[in-house]
């Protein structure tokens, strides 16, 4: 199940009621996590981090740029990226992108979305 890598995994015992109460705090947390709003200032700073750590792809000459990154929803989180050429996006990298989110604010338990559009440079 490695398309559910976000996913809590908790074993408990049905007989004995071992753990149990461990999975109430682990679905206590996957709601929060599923609710939790981040800050466009924030966010644009681990983005900032990201590409600098690791370059967006090219295709035939052309650079995916990423110029700012906002949340538009929970349950789950949304993300929208404005770039300036949504052709240019690979999954892997949007991969990428998830998996420093998810370093920087956990998101344990929940997916996450991404919506790319674009934005023309300016000048």
């Amino acid at each position: 199940m490695s398309f559910l890598s976000y996913a809590e995994i908790i074993f408990i015992s049905a007989k004995t009621g071992q753990r149990l109460p461990k999975l109430f705090e682990r679905i206590d947390m996957v709601i929060d996590n599923h609710a939790l709003r981040v800050g466009t200032g924030v966010l644009n700073e681990i983005l900032m981090e990201a590409v600098a750590m690791q370059e967006p792809p090219t295709d035939k000459g052309k650079k995916l740029r990423l110029y700012y990154i906002t949340e538009v929803s929970v349950k789950p989180p949304t993300f929208v990226i404005f770039v300036n050429d949504k052709n240019l996006t690979h999954f892997s990298y949007t991969r990428y992108i998830e998996n420093r989110l998810r370093d920087a604010f956990g998101f344990k338990g929940t997916p996450l979305k991404f919506i790319y559009r674009e934005r023309k440079e300016k000048g």
